[in-house]
């Protein structure tokens, strides 16, 4: 666990539509906007997925305003991706593209293996299943890094 949060954190995963997007909305719940906090994917090419809204709504994070971009939408944007203290990659996709992108840069890159859980699940309440596991992964692994939140929940 790091003492300190870091000033920036960049999540990134396949699409922005998944895992990257919950982890925004997480790590902005638990510890406020001491961190400048975004994510961005490999490609855009979904909006944001309604199950990963409907499982981050169960803990009170507000996704449903998300739009999806790529990394390069994201640089096009003014977000540059040396700005960022750390990167964290949530698919194996996104970790090749970050490392990728940032070899030039001074920038910590980490990858945490988060379930994927498109596809999983026949039923709404599979599915709901599917995704709450890979929200929990990733609170988990935000709780791990960056310790107890810091904000009421």
């Amino acid at each position: 666990m790091s003492d300190a949060l870091p000033g920036s954190v960049l999540f990134c995963c396949d699409h922005n539509a998944v895992r990257s997007p919950m982890a925004e909305g997480i790590m902005k719940k638990f510890y406020g906007t001491g961190t400048y906090v975004q994510s961005a994917g490999v490609t855009n090419d979904m909006e944001i997925d309604g199950f990963s809204i409907a499982v981050c709504q169960e803990m009170d994070v507000e996704l449903s305003r998300h739009r999806s971009r790529s990394f390069d939408e994201m640089e096009n944007w003014g977000d540059d991706l040396s700005s960022f203290d750390l990167v964290i990659a949530l698919s194996p996709a996104s970790q090749r593209r970050a490392l990728d992108l940032t070899r030039f840069y001074h920038l910590d890159v980490e990858y945490w293996p988060i379930l994927d859980p498109t596809g999983l699940g026949e039923s709404r309440e599979a599915k709901l299943v599917s995704y709450r596991q890979a929200r929990d992964q990733i609170k988990e692994r935000l709780l791990a890094r960056f310790g107890p939140p810091t904000e009421i929940i």
